[in-house]
């Protein structure tokens, strides 16, 4: 699945990563996702919301309906509000950028071992 701004939610994930350090990243190894994408908002500000979901928004909504419905048994985001949907649909495509990252960091690890 190709997902709306991906490459940018894994760019300010990767600009966080840049801050941590090697000891921090693997005392949080489990919890990078929450301290990335679960500690502070994506976007603030209901303008620059809708600015960035542009026509996208309804693709957003709906990805944001499937994983809640999936995970929680119903849809607890407030849908009338942009910046809760941009934050929550960060939050699950930054679900799937740690974990790219994840398996890329362990097969590089692999790798070196061999």
């Amino acid at each position: 699945m190709s997902y709306y701004k991906y490459d940018e939610i894994k760019e300010r994930f990767q600009d966080f990563i840049s801050e941590q350090s090697n000891e921090w990243i693997h005392e949080n190894y489990d919890d990078l996702h929450h301290h990335a994408f679960n500690t502070d908002y994506y976007i603030i500000g209901y303008d620059k919301a809708i600015k960035w979901l542009g026509d996208q928004v309804f693709d957003c909504i709906n990805i944001i309906k499937v994983y809640e419905q999936d995970n929680f048994g119903q849809v607890t985001t407030d849908l009338t509000n942009p910046e809760k949907i941009v934050n929550m649909y960060a939050y699950i495509v930054g679900e799937q950028v740690v974990f790219d990252w994840l398996s890329l960091r362990l097969k590089f690890t692999k790798a070196v071992n061999d």
